[in-house]
C-alpha cells in the first residue's frame, strides 16, 4: 500500500513564491531606505558636525586660556583676542607645546594675539610638553590651581570644543567655573564637513579621539563647578576630591615661563 505525502507540490510552489513575495518586499523597503537617508542626508551631517561644538556664553573671568596647536590663519588667537577686547578677562594664556629649547608654539600663539590687539603685558606664555590635549588640560589645572583662579574661559576650535570640555571638566582643579568659547576654524565648518577631504579627516579624527578620551577618562569624576550643578549624581564624591587634586597638582612639574 503507497503512502500519499502530506506535502502536494502546489503547497510548494506557493510556498516558494511567498517566500521570494517577501525577500522582494523586503528589498524594496530597504531601497527606499537608502534613498530616503540619500535625501536627509544634509541636515543628518550637518547634525553631527554641530554636535561637536560647544558654545557657551562667556561670563566675566580671570583668564583666556587658549589651547595650542591654532591653524595656520590663526582662528583661536583671534577668537581670543575678541573676548579680552570685550573686557571678559585680564590676561589671554597662550598654551602650547615647546619646539625647542628657546621657543615653541607658545610663542607663535603670543605673536598672533599681539598682532590681534592684546598688549604684550596681557599675554601669559605657557609652555608645556603636552603631547595630547589631555596633557595640556592636566597642565593648565596646574597653571589654574598656582594662579588662584577661579573662573576661566577656554577657546579652541569648534570641532575641538566637546572633546576639550569633557577633558576640562576631568582635568582642572574642582570648583572651577568653566566656559568653553568656540572659535570658528577656516579648515573645518560643521554645516558642510563632509563636502571636504580636510573636512571629513577633522571630524573622523575627533569622533575617534572623543571615544579614546572617554575610555581613558572612565574612571575620573567631573570636577569643574558648573558641570557638578548639572550632575548632583557627582556631587558626593566630587567633594571627596580637592584634597587629592592639590596633591596631584604640587607633585607634577609645572612647566610655566612667567611673561616678560
Amino acid at each position: 500500500m503507497l503512502r500519499l505525502s502530506i506535502f502536494s507540490p502546489t503547497r510548494t510552489i506557493n510556498s516558494q513564491r511567498g517566500g521570494i513575495f517577501f525577500r522582494l518586499i523586503a528589498l524594496i523597503a530597504f531601497a527606499a531606505l537608502l534613498v530616503l537617508l540619500y535625501l536627509v542626508r544634509a541636515p543628518i551631517l550637518r547634525g553631527v558636525g554641530h554636535w561637536f561644538v560647544v558654545d557657551e556664553a562667556p561670563q566675566p573671568s580671570d583668564a583666556i586660556i587658549m589651547l595650542g596647536d591654532d591653524n595656520f590663519k590663526g582662528d583661536r588667537a583671534a577668537h581670543a583676542a575678541q573676548l579680552f577686547k570685550a573686557g571678559w578677562a585680564p590676561h589671554v594664556v597662550a598654551s602650547g607645546r615647546g619646539l625647542r629649547p628657546y621657543a615653541g608654539i607658545a610663542e607663535l600663539e603670543a605673536h598672533d594675539l599681539a598682532s590681534d590687539g592684546v598688549p604684550d603685558s596681557n599675554i601669559i606664555r605657557f609652555n608645556h610638553s603636552a603631547s595630547d590635549t589631555h596633557e595640556e588640560c592636566v597642565f593648565i589645572g596646574q597653571l589654574v590651581a598656582q594662579k588662584k583662579w577661579a573662573k576661566i574661559i577656554v577657546v579652541t576650535s569648534t570641532y575641538h570644543t566637546r572633546r576639550s570640555r569633557y577633558i576640562c571638566d576631568r582635568s582642572l582643579p574642582p570648583g572651577t567655573e568653566l566656559r568653553m568659547s568656540a572659535a570658528r576654524d577656516s579648515e573645518f565648518d560643521p554645516d558642510n564637513w563632509w563636502k571636504s577631504r580636510l573636512g571629513m579627516r577633522i571630524l573622523f579624527h575627533e569622533a575617534v579621539g572623543m571615544v579614546v578620551t572617554m575610555w581613558e577618562l572612565r574612571h575620573d569624576d567631573v570636577a569643574t563647578k558648573e558641570s557638578r550643578l548639572e550632575n548632583p549624581a557627582a556631587l558626593p564624591l566630587a567633594s571627596l576630591l580637592p584634597r587629592w587634586h592639590h596633591s596631584v597638582y604640587t607633585a607634577l612639574p609645572l612647566y610655566y615661563i612667567p611673561p616678560q
